[in-house]
């Protein structure tokens, strides 16, 4: 009974893999995309039948305090500085639900509970919008247009950075919402242990940082017995630095896109109407 609740709830949940690796065919040209992240606000066109950025993304740092009003007026402003008049695709570092945020991490706490979908058509003008997930963002885009390794198997992708963002896709179907880096491992929340931003600001060799990382992953290999983790954000540009350090049974490969994938991944969840 509790393997078949548990296969009931996932099926459930997941979003179809048809729209998850999606028909290039059914895609328009060019979308826009936006990602929150704790640090900076990015938002860039895409070409939606390759991935990449068609012009400069735009960067502005995140409001201090980061309340919805504060970043919904920033998000606003990245959009009328792109002279983008489309859909817009929106990644939050939070479980989104119904359209609902309902958790904040590296944001203000005042988010949770905040429609996000009528905040952003207030400041939008009443655009075409869609929020979710930053990590599940990531996961749609490099399933889609990076590492193919993320379209087999059970995978876990993270993304390192003010903290960790993760997406758990399997054959290419995401089930959204896993936020594995508020896990407590050994104590504590596991982005608070190896997320990018942990290295820099504590001034951590490679070394002790990856030992951090590797920590992490283990728990995460024990629960979930990955075919292959996938590591994206910045910290992706640099693997040749830890990755030879880790020391896990699942392999263990970069992600493709980087740190433009949330940015392409909101683009095409607008555009293919996705609203978890």
């Amino acid at each position: 009974m509790f393997h078949k609740t548990i296969i009931v709830v996932f099926l459930e949940n997941c979003l179809p893999k048809a729209e998850v690796i999606c028909t290039l065919g059914r895609m328009t040209e060019t979308g826009f995309g936006i990602d929150i992240g704790g640090s900076g606000i990015k938002g860039a066109r895409v070409n939606l039948k390759t991935g990449e950025f068609i012009d400069e993304r735009i960067k502005i740092a995140t409001p201090k305090p980061a309340t919805p009003e504060a970043v919904a007026e920033v998000v606003a402003e990245i959009i009328s500085q792109a002279e983008w008049e489309g859909p817009v695709g929106i990644t939050l570092p939070s479980v989104v639900r119904g359209q609902i945020a309902l958790s904040a991490a590296n944001i203000d706490k005042s988010w949770i509970g905040t429609d996000v979908h009528e905040l952003f058509d207030r400041h939008l003008n009443g655009r075409e919008i869609t929020v979710l997930n930053d990590a599940d963002a990531a996961g749609i885009a490099e399933a889609t247009f990076g590492n193919p390794a993320a379209r087999e198997g059970a995978v876990i992708l993270l993304t390192l950075g003010t903290g960790i963002g993760s997406a758990f896709l399997v054959d290419g179907q995401l089930f959204p919402n896993t936020e594995l880096g508020h896990m407590i491992v050994d104590g504590e929340e596991a982005e608070h242990l190896a997320a990018a931003s942990v290295k820099e600001n504590e001034d951590l060799s490679w070394k002790k940082w990856a030992k951090h990382l590797n920590k992490v992953l283990s728990e995460y290999e024990k629960l979930f017995s990955p075919s292959v983790f996938i590591i994206g954000g910045g910290i992706s540009r640099k693997h040749e630095k830890w990755l030879p350090l880790m020391e896990l049974d699942t392999d263990i490969v970069p992600a493709e896109l980087r740190n433009r994938a949330g940015i392409v991944g909101a683009a095409m969840a607008v555009n293919q109407h996705l609203t978890p």
